[in-house]
């Protein structure tokens, strides 16, 4: 009897134990695929991207204006759904549930990337406000608008990737026309890029708020506690970002540096000769350096937030001051080419 009693207590630990050492597995790996799905993808060369997509059509030797800052946002669009674990934002299963980060960033680069090609539909494509838009950007336009967090039919990957077909389309018209296929057009002009701008200095103003404040300095100077008190019951001009959201925005400004950067490294190849005439070349160029200072690689396994001058770094403040240059740099870039 008690042997029987003593063989089921041994079946038992060892059922547990085998169980056990499942869980671990199963946590390890989790925790292994999160590390790499939650890792930021690196930066892209435009220009090599442009070429790979005109030898997959067969047309490097045409590679009209356009062309590159098209295939710059249809590569953006691509790096979202294709980079390590693929799109994570609409995940509903671990380990992409949990991975806020690099949710974060996702679509902080989607708001970038819903931007320019705006921009490329309704300015850059577009010789006169009267005149007639090109279709296939008015298709491509409304998919990367898709909300960008939903996992059932359709799902936001599957209307995305409508969404670069339309700009290959499009990329393809601006080589290759005759016949009934109209051709594509891209308008390199200072209004044009000038508007664009516009819209980039309200988004990276719109993250370097958000990332300040984080700091405890959303009044201004000179405020006892009670004024302090009664502001906040009045509403502060500024929205103060709890603990546990600043690495979201942190991270959401990551992914927007991530995608203006190569956005503008397009800009600066397809509207050089405005840029050398107006010269403006060195304002871009400040934007994208600023940018690239933005995205420095990370070491600290955690957001960072001390106070200014204290014993930690404060890296939302750090990210602000670079996204704050970059934005110094756009407001001279929209005056230049606001002039005659």
């Amino acid at each position: 009897m008690a042997a029987n009693e003593a063989l089921n207590d041994l079946k038992s630990k060892g059922i547990l134990w085998g169980f056990g050492v499942f869980i671990l597995i199963v946590v390890a790996i989790l925790l292994l695929l999160g590390a790499w799905w939650g890792s930021e993808p690196g930066q892209f060369n435009i220009q090599d991207e442009a070429v790979k997509r005109a030898e997959e059509t067969h047309t490097t030797e045409n590679m009209p204006v356009g062309y590159v800052y098209t295939n710059t946002l249809a590569h953006i669009a691509e790096v979202l759904l294709h980079k390590s674990g693929g799109y994570i934002t609409n995940d509903v299963a671990p380990p992409g549930v949990f991975l806020d980060n690099i949710s974060n960033w996702e679509y902080g680069a989607l708001v970038m990337l819903r931007d320019a090609t705006t921009a490329l539909r309704n300015h850059f494509a577009r010789d006169q406000s009267q005149s007639a838009e090109d279709p296939d950007l008015a298709t491509a336009e409304p998919y990367f608008y898709y909300e960008h967090n939903s996992w059932a039919l359709p799902s936001t990957e599957a209307e995305y990737q409508k969404g670069i077909d339309a700009l290959h389309k499009y990329m393809e018209r601006l080589q290759k026309y005759g016949g009934p296929v109209k051709k594509a057009q891209f308008y390199s002009r200072a209004d044009n890029l000038w508007q664009y701008t516009e819209v980039v200095i309200k988004r990276l103003g719109g993250l370097s708020t958000r990332l300040s404040a984080n700091d405890s300095s959303n009044y201004g100077p000179g405020l006892t506690k009670l004024e302090q008190q009664a502001a906040e019951e009045k509403g502060t001009p500024i929205a103060k970002v709890t603990w546990l959201e600043i690495d979201d925005v942190f991270y959401e400004a990551r992914g927007a540096s991530w995608a203006l950067l190569h956005i503008l490294r397009a800009i600066k190849h397809d509207f050089a000769d405005i840029l050398l005439d107006k010269r403006a070349m060195r304002t871009v160029d400040i934007m994208i350096k600023a940018l690239e200072n933005a995205l420095t690689p990370i070491l600290s396994p955690m957001i960072l937030n001390g106070s200014g001058y204290g014993i930690f770094a404060n890296y939302s403040l750090s990210m602000a001051n670079y996204i704050a240059r970059a934005n110094a740099a756009a407001l001279d870039l929209r005056d230049i080419m606001n002039r005659g």
